[in-house]
């Protein structure tokens, strides 16, 4: 599937409604469990969503169109939302996270024309990437963590359900944090 900036915005205005409804309101135990030691909660992930919207998707979008390669985009840090979440509960968090999709998706439909797609940009580690290569991992990334958290959430289970481990492949999946 090529990529088209309406079929991404119709998959990245949902991940905040899709994240509601997953995690609005659910206790400590779904929301703080992870995967084992040095993997990410699904609060965590909220956290680093919100990072992203502040620092990543729109503003490296905003480098391709005013620079193209000549200036390189900021390194990203993937980490940063263990200390920006700090404080915050999960509700305020997805708050913040609808409030700031809603707005950079407004942006994005105005500044990713189909003439512009093509234009480049210089990413610190893969090198040149297209804007349109830039939006696409956009929505992949959220579909990413969407089934991350989904995995985090089910494997606290992996005892609980028995036997049936072995017909549940969401708990046998080894991903990355």
């Amino acid at each position: 599937m090529e990529y088209r900036t309406d079929a991404a915005i119709e998959i990245l205005s949902r991940t905040p409604a899709t994240l509601n409804a997953i995690l609005r309101d659910v206790p400590d135990e779904w929301l703080m469990s992870d995967e084992g030691e040095g993997t990410w909660r699904a609060y965590d992930v909220i956290g680093h969503l919100i990072h992203g919207e502040e620092t990543d998707w729109m503003v490296r979008a905003k480098i391709i169109l005013d620079h193209g390669t000549d200036r390189p985009f900021d390194p990203y840090d993937r980490f940063a939302q263990f200390e920006l979440s700090k404080g915050k509960t999960a509700n305020e968090l997805l708050d913040t996270f609808e409030r700031l999709r809603r707005k950079n998706l407004e942006e994005l439909a105005q500044i990713a024309t189909p003439d512009k797609l093509q234009l480049r940009g210089a990413h610190p580690a893969l090198g040149e990437v297209t804007l349109a290569e830039l939006l696409a991992a956009w929505v992949v990334h959220d579909l990413d963590h969407i089934g991350q958290i989904v995995r985090v959430m089910s494997k606290q289970y992996t005892e609980a359900v028995g036997p049936w481990k072995a017909y549940l492949s969401i708990l046998n999946f080894k991903g990355m944090t």
